[in-house]
């Protein structure tokens, strides 16, 4: 297939270039710049110049393709809500271009939205749309597009990670290095869901390839690591003590990163396994963590 692909030269994006190209599909990839045109031309795929404010430009380079694949998001969070709101016309645009074909669309989301009740454990068939999130206006356009008899799927996220970026967990490495200290809320019992970026790549095309309208798949190989081990690995790393945090503390410390530390985030991956034979084999959260030297860390989410 020919598969247009937002996000192209993002963290996702980049590994799924590869990914898609090797597993002998066509990419035309989103860029905002030459540079990142150079990257994608001599990676072998196609580059396409537009951005995802441009939806007419969107459904025009969809239109050109078989299949389209939507990992671009603006992760701006002082202008988060905001963000949401372009992810929902970006996604009602590309289905709406498909619309009343079978091409295949996949949509990028979060586990966050399979959860039943906030901080239980996420299920694919769940989809929670009252959930206190923003960016279950992007669930909730999938599932609008759907109704429509639109071919969707889509990838929930949970903290993708290699050894140069992890998720949410940058943030807090890079609130280390500015505080001095690597914290975590009262007991650090509370987990995170994470996945390696390469299985999270295999399982795009897994989804792709599968195309089954309305699934939803978990990029979760673990259901949760606790947040108390991940500052622990994030202090040994950075030499920097680790410290417990009241509830009361944690707020200037943290800052918007708060609705996310001191809550459950896990995901089960099992349906996803069994549906797509989605295997994961890359290293855990913890193991990229201890193997990322400190120059690396750098300050972006995937």
């Amino acid at each position: 297939m020919k598969v247009f692909l937002t996000g192209a030269n993002g963290f996702i994006g980049s590994r799924l270039v590869t990914t898609l190209l090797a597993a002998g599909h066509d990419v035309l990839g989103l860029t905002r710049s030459d540079a990142g045109a150079l990257r994608l031309r001599a990676s072998g795929a196609e580059p396409y110049h537009g951005t995802i404010e441009d939806t007419d430009g969107l459904t025009e380079a969809a239109a050109r393709c078989d299949a389209v694949i939507h990992t671009a998001f603006d992760h701006d969070f002082s202008r988060y809500v905001e963000n949401c709101r372009k992810d929902e016309r970006v996604i009602r645009a590309l289905y709406e271009t498909y619309e009343g074909s079978r091409k295949p669309i996949i949509i990028t989301s979060t586990t966050l939205f399979g959860e039943p009740v906030p901080g239980a454990l996420a299920d694919e068939d769940v989809f929670n749309p009252e959930h206190a999130n923003p960016r279950v206006i992007s669930e909730s356009a999938i599932q609008d597009g759907i109704a429509r008899g639109c071919n969707i799927s889509v990838v929930r996220l949970a903290q993708i990670h290699d050894t140069h970026k992890q998720g949410l967990v940058t943030f807090l490495i890079d609130l280390a290095r500015r505080t001095g200290v690597s914290a975590y809320v009262g007991e650090g019992v509370n987990r995170w869901c994470a996945a390696h970026l390469d299985d999270t790549a295999n399982l795009y095309r897994l989804a792709l390839e599968e195309a089954s309208a309305g699934a939803r798949y978990h990029a979760s190989a673990e259901e949760g690591v606790t947040l108390r081990e991940i500052a622990e690995a994030i202090g040994r790393k950075l030499d920097l003590p680790v410290k417990q945090l009241t509830d009361q503390e944690a707020p200037p410390h943290f800052g918007w990163l708060v609705p996310f530390v001191s809550k459950d985030m896990i995901a089960s991956s099992a349906k996803t396994r069994s549906r797509l034979l989605w295997q994961p084999e890359g290293p855990t959260l913890l193991e990229d963590l201890r193997r990322h030297d400190q120059g690396g860390m750098a300050s972006h989410l995937c």
